[in-house]
């Protein structure tokens, strides 16, 4: 059995250095809420003009956008240095992880913890309050439920895409346009009321890279908002199976990644 007491050192290590220089600290907080702001804002302006679109309206969007932008946040802070792996692919330093006896993914994600990502985090768990106090939801146990797994399987869903990204990445080491299409590209997706996307766009971003079940299915079902042909209502409760698919996928994608890397002698 392998011992993670040395890696659990480290990230214990990560955080208290973070935590050190409070000044840089704070400002990278300030930076990662301003970033949520900005994003709240478009959501702000676009329903200052429109009373609904995409047949949200704008509470059940801030709804969506609370939803998303946890699960985005929470998957940034554990997963999101993967987007470091051209640095360490191109200056050989990756052959350290390789040696090591812990698999290198689970090396990745206990070796660094992005707590700036907190500030975003903030606003969207705002946000989220204030949606779920404005919005005429029928509370249940069934609405309960939902809303924990639209998080927790939202959040593994993003943490797939940063990792199948990762994986694509020992193919386009200088490729990092198409590796932000999946996570970044994939969180803006999912912000967004699907029906203002066009047919093949909506069954991109629901079948294929499923943003759709972080937070436009859950919102819709728990605001019991009707669905259409392509995102029925009840499709809500398929959100921890559209977080399998996406791990399987991250999985092929990591595994074919890493075992193309040559540079440990692998």
């Amino acid at each position: 059995m392998v011992d993670l007491t040395p890696y659990r050192a480290i990230l214990r290590s990560r955080i208290r250095a973070q935590l050190q220089y409070r000044t840089s600290f704070v400002t990278d907080i300030l930076g990662t809420v301003g970033v949520g702001l900005t994003e709240l804002a478009e959501v702000w302006v676009i329903f200052h003009n429109v009373d609904v679109l995409g047949g949200l309206d704008f509470t059940a969007a801030l709804l969506v956008f609370a939803l998303s932008n946890i699960c985005f946040s929470l998957a940034d802070m554990v997963v999101g240095h993967l987007d470091q792996l051209p640095t360490y692919i191109r200056a050989g330093t990756i052959d350290a992880f390789y040696v090591r006896p812990l698999p290198l993914l689970a090396q990745f994600m206990s070796s660094e913890i992005s707590l700036r990502r907190i500030g975003r985090l903030t606003v969207a768990v705002i946000v989220l309050a204030i949606a779920l106090t404005k919005a005429h939801i029928a509370w249940d146990t069934g609405t309960v439920v939902l809303l924990i797994l639209s998080v927790v399987s939202g959040t593994a869903i993003f943490s797939a895409l940063f990792t199948a990204a990762g994986g694509l990445q020992f193919f386009v080491v200088d490729g990092a346009e198409l590796t932000n299409a999946l996570t970044y590209g994939g969180s803006y997706a999912a912000q967004q009321p699907q029906r203002v996307f066009p047919d093949p766009l909506r069954i991109f971003w629901t079948f294929v890279v499923p943003t759709a079940f972080v937070a436009y299915l859950p919102a819709i079902a728990i605001l019991d908002l009707p669905g259409n042909v392509l995102t029925p209502t009840w499709l809500a409760w398929c959100t921890p199976l559209a977080a399998v698919f996406a791990w399987v996928i991250a999985g092929i994608c990591w595994r074919a990644g890493t075992r193309r890397y040559q540079g440990a002698g692998g």
